[in-house]
């Protein structure tokens, strides 16, 4: 392939080039390195990691030579890439008729000889070089030649390596930034469908007082289905709206929290009631964990447990204990239980093993699903053991 300047292909390699996002960087040791044993290899004194730009060379890596960059119409390595599959060598430039008025020849830093090793990306696009340079006639050996050729392909894994860094890096960025979007998309969705949701459930509620003995069996009937499929409708854009924002409380930063701070919050929510009691058992005092991950956690295993008993007064348990490695909580009940079949299945999206729950409200199966994502997310795993007609234990550990 022709990488003269005239080429059409010298747009396609200044954008391959530019995509590297490398140019005016910072110096890396790890650049410097490779010139530096290319320069001990070959007994030279100059060693420069060149890439050529639009107008220039600039060097990444520049050893024995003080300077960053020499216009690109002076440059052997402008030269050295439009042989991009071979070694480009000038034994002594001062005899040559390509550069012999040079002004890098005529005056600072005399170049004579020049030997380079073009920096080529796996689509055949040469970017620089990997070059040696001193300022008397030279010529290098085979295993000279061959080390040259090994070191840029170092220098190429170091570019490639770097890239994809780049691309991942602007790629999580811009997830991060739909995230965001779809968060807050979800949240004004959510809170835009659930006011009419709330209007259709008052306006049956008004409708049933006053005119419920007007209607007959078939009316009363219709009405009940309707009010029931305003409440499945209402607690599936609920659990839509708790899996929004599952992704951004993973995204919190861990903060020192002790289990008494976490006991109460979950009072606050869950205060004392006839219908329920909850026992703390915290073996762990304090915790290093994204308190609004566990809390979320801990509130939707409670919530189930509560709503699904089958016990007048529902028995929750909720603990913590810790290894070297792990949080491990769990929230435990007396209620019906869960057939072993089921512990897979129960964690799948949209899946329900009792449909309303003991206040008559529905349930869509996104809490544990939710939940399962949240946990493996941040690194950890959440297990289920139950007997039927005596209780469950939802256990879920996380990384400390």
């Amino acid at each position: 392939m022709d990488f003269t300047p005239n080429s059409s292909n010298e747009t396609l390699r200044l954008k391959a080039l530019d995509s590297y996002s490398i140019l005016d960087t910072f110096s890396d040791r790890d650049y410097d390195n490779l010139t530096a044993i290319a320069s001990e290899v070959c007994n030279i004194p100059i060693s420069l990691i060149s890439l050529v730009d639009d107008q220039r060379q600039w060097f990444k890596s520049h050893h024995g030579l003080p300077v960053d960059e020499t216009p690109k119409e002076y440059s052997f390595c402008a030269h050295a890439i439009q042989q991009p599959d071979q070694l480009f060598v000038v034994p002594d430039a001062r005899k040559d008729k390509r550069f012999l008025e040079n002004p890098l020849v005529t005056g600072d830093p005399y170049i004579v000889f020049y030997a380079g090793v073009p920096l080529v990306t796996e689509e055949g696009m040469p970017l620089g070089t990997l070059c040696v340079i001193d300022k008397k006639p030279r010529r290098l050996t085979k295993n000279q030649k061959k080390a040259l050729e090994a070191l840029s392909n170092q220098v190429m894994k170091l570019l490639e390596l770097r890239k994809s860094k780049y691309e991942l890096r602007k790629a999580n960025e811009q997830l991060e930034e739909k995230n965001k979007m779809l968060e807050g998309f979800a949240e004004v969705a959510a809170g835009d469908i659930q006011s009419p949701l709330r209007n259709i459930a008052n306006s049956y509620a008004t409708f049933q007082k006053e005119y419920s003995q007007q209607l007959d069996n078939a009316g009363v009937q219709l009405l009940s289905s309707m009010e029931n499929s305003t409440a499945q409708l209402s607690s599936m854009v609920d659990g839509i709206l708790q899996n929004a924002k599952t992704d951004y409380v993973k995204r919190r930063e861990k903060e020192n929290v002790s289990s008494a701070e976490i006991q109460q919050k979950l009072v606050e929510v869950y205060p004392k009631s006839g219908d329920y009691t909850i026992e703390f058992s915290f073996k762990a005092e304090e915790l290093h964990i994204n308190k609004g991950a566990v809390l979320q956690l801990l509130l939707n295993l409670i919530s189930n447990a509560i709503r699904y008993s089958d016990k007048a007064v529902a028995q929750v348990e909720v603990g913590v204990r810790e290894d070297e490695r792990f949080y491990e909580f769990f929230v435990s009940d007396d209620g019906p239980g869960i057939d072993d079949l089921d512990y897979e299945r129960i964690f799948e999206i949209f899946t329900v093993l009792n449909r309303v729950d003991r206040y008559g409200e529905y349930g869509v199966g996104l809490g544990l699903a939710n939940a399962k994502k949240l946990v493996e997310e941040s690194g950890g795993d959440i297990t289920v053991d139950s007997e039927l007609g005596k209780g469950t234990i939802f256990t879920f550990s996380l990384p400390k």
